[in-house]
């Protein structure tokens, strides 16, 4: 989470993207991602003068704000007044940090959703039958509310009451939390991990990896899918072997005639998430590992090639003869689709 710092300084602002601000229900501010004076970037809260922080109470709005704004920023990033070299590089570090908020609040609404659908036929309890300290009884009918939506969470944070419960058994919630920051992106994370029996103040990292992995089973799904195979013959006949939909990789493997197979999206190393994505680029294989590193450019405007590993906890990837090394184009479905597929993989 970003901290709610406002820059004291006047510093040109070059992008804009918002955050749900955990600790309230339904809040999200705007961030500013200014260029400071040692000509690092960092994101500050975007302040109002009269009213404060700028904020919205729903995520359409504050992404359509944040959009648009960066279209009208690109006008301040070319009127800086810095040699040609650094203005590149800093083109790409905005590239690269919009690119990383983007991919990972769509990977987490995704998730989000997920969560919801593998619990919609879960009972829900009867407010009269949830279990309260005495002195609580105001919390009965919003956390009857919240279990509504996500009857499988173990964790609730009330900011209006200042108060977050933990739940004991199935209608206990008679123990309390400490109530603080870092309980809130616990709750926000809960409601995203327990609906894959994980919890939320888990690592959050290595939860979504396990997350992907449990959601693989359901990608391959969509290979039996009349319609995703037609979508995939149709890319394959134009030359497309690799087609990255969400975070995960559909790959033609034409040896022994495998056909399709599922991959996922990894990154080039720790931390790196969120690459400047070189859509030029291709992706070169020597190896059949599981995880695919898409083309991307360095913040010093280096091309990197793509390539496939293994995590570091598979071992080495399996290696191909170098007369079966492959160089492949590849293409990125948007990422509303992958929600789409896998809604009507749901319901279908």
């Amino acid at each position: 989470m970003k901290s709610l710092r406002i820059s004291r300084v006047p510093l040109p602002t070059l992008a804009c993207w918002p955050q749900q601000w955990h600790e309230h229900d339904n809040v999200w501010y705007m961030f500013n991602l200014k260029l400071k004076r040692d000509g690092k970037l960092d994101w500050y809260l975007r302040s109002l003068t009269d009213s404060g922080p700028q904020s919205y109470d729903n995520l359409e709005n504050a992404l359509s704000d944040a959009k648009s704004t960066n279209i009208q920023l690109a006008e301040v990033f070319e009127s800086l007044e810095l040699p040609y070299e650094e203005k590149q590089s800093v083109k790409l570090k905005v590239e690269k940090a919009i690119i990383a908020e983007s991919r990972l609040m769509d990977e987490e609404n995704w998730m989000l959703k997920e969560a919801i659908n593998r619990h919609v036929l879960d009972p829900r309890p009867n407010a009269e039958d949830l279990l309260l300290q005495p002195g609580l009884e105001d919390l009965r009918e919003p956390l009857h509310k919240v279990l509504q939506q996500f009857p499988y969470v173990q964790l609730v944070r009330f900011p209006r009451f200042a108060i977050t419960l933990i739940r004991k058994d199935d209608n206990d919630w008679t123990t309390r939390a400490i109530h603080n920051r870092k309980t809130a992106l616990y709750c926000a994370r809960e409601k995203i991990a327990r609906g894959f029996d994980l919890a939320g103040s888990n690592h959050w990292g290595k939860t979504k990896a396990a997350i992907r992995s449990t959601l693989l089973p359901r990608a391959n799904q969509l290979l039996q899918d009349v319609g995703f195979k037609m979508m995939l013959d149709d890319a394959l006949r134009r030359g497309q072997r690799v087609v990255v939909c969400g975070g995960f990789v559909f790959w033609y493997e034409e040896n022994n005639s495998v056909g399709w197979l599922i991959k996922q999206v990894g990154e080039s190393s720790p931390g790196k998430e969120g690459h400047t994505l070189w859509k030029e680029g291709k992706i070169f294989s020597k190896n059949h590992g599981r995880l695919v590193i898409l083309p991307y450019i360095k913040e010093n405007g280096e091309f990197v090639q793509g390539h496939t590993k293994n995590s570091s906890h598979d071992g080495k990837a399996k290696l191909r003869h170098p007369d079966h090394y492959v160089e492949l184009p590849f293409e990125v479905l948007d990422g509303d689709l992958m929600y789409d597929l896998f809604g009507k993989m749901k319901y279908e």
